[in-house]
């Protein structure tokens, strides 16, 4: 189980993750804050659409991908999370629309 240090618990704000309220605290990651709020998958496998989640913590593993405002294939770990952000499972794959400027 992943658990925050008392002496980690810094200020505190929300932002949100599949439009689930989270609480974080100044100076974590994307990836720390799940995982400190009990959320152990934040991407599926793009074949067999198997849950993963955060492991290496250091950008090395890229299981740790999600939606950041709308942007696809972030690294959660190198993110610092921020008030009001919008965070969202990473279904498969992230392919750019030509909508959304190819």
């Amino acid at each position: 189980m992943f658990r925050r240090a008392p002496d980690r618990i810094r200020d505190q704000f929300t932002f949100t993750f599949d439009g689930m309220p989270i609480t974080a605290s100044t100076g974590d990651s994307v990836a720390a804050a799940l995982l400190a709020a009990g959320i152990r998958a934040c991407r599926t496998t793009p074949v067999s659409g198997a849950p993963r989640g955060p492991y290496c913590m250091m950008g090395v593993c890229f299981e740790c991908l999600v939606r950041i405002d709308g942007v696809g294939n972030r690294q959660g770990c190198l993110i610092p999370v921020r008030e009001g952000m919008k965070v969202e499972t990473q279904k498969g794959s992230h392919v750019l629309t030509v909508e959304q400027g190819s």
